[in-house]
């Protein structure tokens, strides 16, 4: 009979960290999931409140305010999350925790936002603004830990590129399933003639489960870079994120881009103006869809040639000029439409791929000149500019519409139409020759990759 090994000589058994492989994939299958229900409450929140619940144009302007307002509040608590993250330390890690618990209260207060009660318009507007700035505070929590955990699980900048262009192409795909789904998924779950608001509300609770669901993998499946390092005070963190001028310049420049957002705010609105229904929008929504789909994929392979600076100059340009075409060629010619719309799908691609790594490089950049790596404040200010640039659009979008006069079962005119079209074609065009100050004026010092 063999004898056991004593206790105190046994190695003791060290958790296997996951291949990269492994990691790349549980983190992008994690942002589908995650994607598909920010997606979802994007695209079509305005639509539900407009076409489902029937809002009058006077409370379509408290609810323009209210989701200016809210994301604007969430941007600004992003980077006290971040901060949060920073601070912590659990054996598990300082990110998969926030990414753990966040995961059912996001999925809840998704389908209370679009659960609004049949009561009178002001309890309505009241229930709404509630929920929703909830909502985004929550949905914080889980937004800011997956950005970071990208930079902590993967610390060679080429990997990372592919990670976060992977990430970017399961977003747009997400996006895609979302536009063409949702309404269909609605139709189908409210059991009548015609979508109700009660089918929104099922279909929007599905979509929330699965979709936080599978954000669960970016809890059981990442790991983190071991931190040995005290936690630093919110002070410290803070200044670190202020001196760091390349940081703040993709900031800059990614909050004057706002206008790149007001397609997917405001295009489910404006196909029912141009054409009388929502139909048209999974053509248009497809299009812009499938541009960011292939620039997402294609782009870390072209960063290997061009820097992120570069790309992000050509897109805002082109973007400028393609928004200009989009306006003279006007709606009518439905097939040049959609091929424009590609085209700045395209634009929008390759600016989110070299957006976020830009930000990722300016975070190893304050590593170096600061000795502080603060991945969760820095990669919060990414969500922060997210926030911002969807509550511009949405409020931009939404004065279109307020100044157009329309709502629902009001009488469309071609002026009406006509301003509604310039809200997603010149107005956008403005914002990316502005968004292009900032980005030409990005540096990295010499002891930095190239991104100049």
């Amino acid at each position: 009979m063999t004898a056991s090994t004593p206790s105190s000589t046994r190695t003791p058994r060290t958790p296997r960290t996951p291949s990269p492989r492994a990691q790349n994939s549980a983190i992008v299958t994690a942002a589908f999931g995650q994607n598909l229900v920010y997606a979802t409450v994007s695209t079509f929140l305005l639509f539900y409140l407009v076409e489902m619940i029937g809002l009058s144009t006077g409370a379509i302007a408290v609810v323009t305010i209210v989701l200016t307002a809210a994301r604007i509040i969430d941007a600004i608590a992003d980077p006290f999350v971040g901060s949060l993250v920073d601070l912590t330390r659990t054996r598990w890690g300082k990110f998969r925790p926030f990414i753990l618990f966040s995961a059912a209260p996001v999925a809840v207060l998704t389908v209370l936002i679009f659960a609004v009660p049949d009561i009178d318009e002001t309890g309505q507007l009241l229930y709404f603004a509630v929920c929703y700035l909830i909502w985004g505070l929550v949905y914080a929590a889980c937004d800011v830990p997956l950005w970071g955990l990208i930079g902590s699980a993967f610390p060679e900048q080429n990997t990372r590129a592919r990670v976060i262009g992977n990430v970017r192409a399961v977003g747009a795909v997400a996006i895609g399933l979302s536009t063409l789904g949702t309404p269909a998924l609605a139709a189908a779950l409210s059991f009548a003639p015609a979508p109700t608001p009660e089918g929104w509300t099922r279909a929007i609770a599905l979509i929330a489960v699965a979709g936080m669901g599978i954000f669960l993998l970016a809890f059981f499946v990442p790991r983190e870079r071991v931190s040995t390092a005290d936690p630093t005070s919110f002070a410290e963190l803070f200044r670190a994120l202020f001196r760091n001028k390349p940081l703040l310049l993709v900031l800059l420049g990614s909050v004057l881009g706002f206008g790149r957002s007001i397609v997917q705010a405001g295009g489910a609105v404006f196909v029912v103006v141009a054409y009388g229904s929502s139909d048209n929008f999974t053509l248009v929504g497809g299009a812009i869809i499938a541009g960011i789909i292939l620039a997402s994929i294609a782009t870390p392979f072209t960063m290997k040639r061009f820097s992120g600076r570069t790309l992000i100059l050509v897109s805002s340009f082109a973007g400028a000029a393609l928004y200009v075409a989009l306006y003279v060629v006007g709606f009518e010619n439905l097939v040049l439409l959609i091929l424009l719309i590609f085209a700045t799908g395209l634009s929008l691609g390759v600016f989110l791929v070299a957006q976020t790594t830009m930000i990722a490089d300016a975070v190893d950049h304050a590593e170096r000149t600061s000795g502080v790596r603060n991945d969760g404040i820095s990669f919060a200010t990414l969500t922060f500019v997210t926030k911002v640039m969807s509550a511009f659009s949405v409020m931009a979008f939404g004065i279109v519409v307020v100044i157009a006069g329309y709502q629902k079962g009001v009488e469309v005119t071609a002026e009406m139409q006509n301003i509604v079209f310039i809200g997603i074609t010149l107005v956008p065009a403005v914002s990316c020759l502005l968004s292009a100050i900032p980005f030409w004026r990005y540096r990295l010092d010499t002891s930095s990759r190239s991104t100049s």
